[in-house]
């Protein structure tokens, strides 16, 4: 095989598993190309000749996944989330394994599959996400979060959450395919793949191939209230807390478009942007192709 292995050096901690990974992987003949970015780093370049790889291997936290199926999106070119940062949100939800032989041997025996991503377009320019967008609260948690992901990990969302109880409250306009609503809340999310941390699915289902987006308006004015739903979510996943919830609102769509007064703070896949609302939302249909295990195959294809 020809792999080209993509790895941001600013995601997660540098505990060496990529080489880890890279050793239980190559077997004679093969080509294994390392390529290193960071923050500053042009992607598009790091990216450019992908297509002439058997498989990515995509190194680094949700925002990097994204960031690198975003740019092969159409492709054809299969990629494999490497756990490398804070959450691997993506890895759980495909139900990736973490041990760097089990993930070499996914790499050459693993299902390829076509997934949906969205995209998000601003007036400063578009982004691509694997899980989920929004804005309002969840990309404050995502900013206050930042100073905390190496030291604490995972819990830096959860000690960001309960930093930030009252969040700003705005009225939100949401175009969907054409249908205009009008409700409020502290913020908004646009969803492709569901689950977060404690295998909690945001969704009612987690349906990342049906070429649409779930949105979800976060319908309260104080964040406490989210908490019985999300509680009652992480003990009964059959969804019921959720669509029996009377703070979260639940809509459907290909095209979502998203004003709030006053603006709000948005982010993608747990990278916060210093950009406001407005912005809008599509549905990519099957335009990444993933390497993923039995199970995720049962689930997301038989």
């Amino acid at each position: 095989m020809k792999l080209l292995v993509f790895a941001n050096l600013s995601s997660g901690i540098a505990d060496g598993a990529i080489y880890d990974f890279v050793r239980s992987f190559a077997r004679a003949g093969d080509e294994v190309v390392l390529r290193f970015a960071d923050r500053s780093s042009d992607f598009d370049e790091l990216l450019s000749d992908a297509a002439d790889f058997d498989a990515v291997v995509a190194a680094g936290g949700d925002g990097t996944v994204a960031s690198v199926c975003y740019h092969l999106h159409d492709t054809g070119v299969p990629i494999l989330p490497f756990p490398a940062g804070t959450a691997n949100l993506l890895t759980q939800n495909i139900y990736s394994p973490v041990e760097t032989p089990a993930l070499a041997k996914l790499l050459r025996e693993g299902h390829r599959v076509d997934f949906d991503m969205g995209e998000l377009e601003f007036p400063q320019g578009k982004r691509g996400f694997s899980m989920m967008a929004g804005c309002g609260y969840d990309a404050a948690i995502m900013k206050d979060a930042q100073a905390n992901k190496k030291r604490l990990g995972p819990f830096a969302y959860f000690h960001a959450a309960f930093s930030n109880p009252n969040p700003q409250v705005s009225q939100f306009t949401l175009d969907i395919d054409g249908e205009v609503v009008h409700t409020q809340g502290v913020g908004v999310l646009v969803v492709n793949f569901s689950k977060i941390q404690g295998d909690i699915s945001l969704a009612l289902k987690n349906r990342p191939r049906d070429g649409m987006l779930d949105v979800i308006v976060l319908a309260t004015d104080t964040a406490w209230n989210l908490l019985p739903t999300f509680l009652g979510a992480s003990i009964d996943r059959s969804g019921k807390p959720l669509a029996e919830s009377n703070v979260l609102s639940f809509f459907r769509g290909q095209t979502i478009r998203v004003q709030a007064d006053p603006p709000l703070q948005c982010q993608y896949d747990g990278e916060p942007l210093n950009i406001e609302t407005p912005f809008i939302a599509r549905a990519l249909p099957g335009s990444v192709r993933l390497i993923i295990g039995d199970s995720a195959y049962e689930e997301f294809v038989d």
